[in-house]
């Protein structure tokens, strides 16, 4: 006894562990009831959404079964040129398709697809089933207008050129301007207003510089328009002209009018255009025409 006295002492309770013992075994028998007597299974929830979109889903996986079982696509072919596989695709036989070959060595054509059967002896069934996918050329539907295969064409009518009347750009109006194809309301009214600003053109070069005219729009321009400078051209005084008044000039910016003056006062009076090329920034390539403009 003495050997299980240190064991004993393991079992001995007070009377509040007692009582946590007895409600812990209370506790454990009532979850064992729970677990056995309620359903714990989830509620599945219905989610309107996910309805929607498996709808939507079953729709498209409907509508790519369709797809799948529709038939391919049958182009028309001439005849003339079926090759063994494209005859084996439609359903000819070998001996068919070999009379077909036949034919064709001859350097024959069939042009209609009773010729065909007669050269093929196909059946009428396969026939009729492939007789709409048949295109032959246009002069086997219409031999009349073919002669030896080749189309007889009817002669060409002998059209009078219709004489263009040029008129002078500076007297064109907005309703001249239209009748170019190519040029609307907008352009018309761009080149009119480039006119004005310039006082008068004095060569067709400066279509060039119109915004939004292309080369096609300005070669028909120079078919049906020339220059030519009015007797009133106001030119400007390259000698006496101030800094205010160069600068106005649309091919004279101020920095380039500012050396004018500059060069002028230090060198003398401009003798002719070649004197003005000799200023840094002078648009060289537009001399011709400004010198049209100026009074030396």
């Amino acid at each position: 006894m003495k050997n299980y006295k240190p064991f004993i002492s393991y079992f001995k309770f007070t009377n509040q562990q007692r009582t946590g013992l007895v409600g812990l075994f209370i506790i454990i028998i009532v979850l064992q009831a729970l677990y056995y007597t309620l359903d714990f299974n989830l509620i599945e929830k219905s989610f309107p959404e996910k309805e929607q979109w498996m709808s939507l889903q079953s729709e498209i996986d409907s509508l790519k079964m369709a797809k799948n079982d529709r038939k391919p696509m049958q182009y028309s072919f001439n005849p003339n040129f079926i090759s063994d596989y494209k005859g084996y695709k439609l359903g000819m036989s070998v001996a068919e398709i070999d009379r077909l070959l036949t034919f064709r060595k001859e350097n024959k054509y069939v042009n209609s697809a009773e010729e065909f059967q007669n050269v093929t002896k196909i059946s009428d069934s396969l026939l009729k089933a492939i007789s709409p996918l048949f295109k032959f050329p246009d002069w086997t539907r219409n031999k009349s207008t073919f002669k030896n295969g080749k189309k007889e064409y009817a002669p060409k009518t002998e059209f009078k050129k219709e004489k263009i009347v040029v008129l002078d750009i500076n007297q064109a109006s907005q309703e001249d301007l239209v009748k170019i194809y190519g040029i609307g309301e907008a352009l018309s009214a761009r080149i009119l207003k480039q006119k004005e600003i310039l006082g008068c053109f004095v060569s067709m070069e400066q279509m060039d510089d119109v915004w939004g005219l292309s080369p096609e729009v300005i070669s028909a321009l120079n078919s049906h328009f020339k220059v030519v400078i009015p007797d009133n051209l106001k030119k400007i005084a390259i000698n006496d002209a101030s800094l205010k008044e160069l600068s106005q000039f649309p091919y004279f910016k101020y920095a380039l009018a500012k050396q004018i003056i500059t060069y002028r006062s230090m060198n003398g009076n401009f003798n002719n255009i070649e004197d003005l090329i000799k200023i840094k920034g002078f648009p060289v390539e537009k001399a011709k025409i400004i010198s049209l403009y100026l009074e030396f």
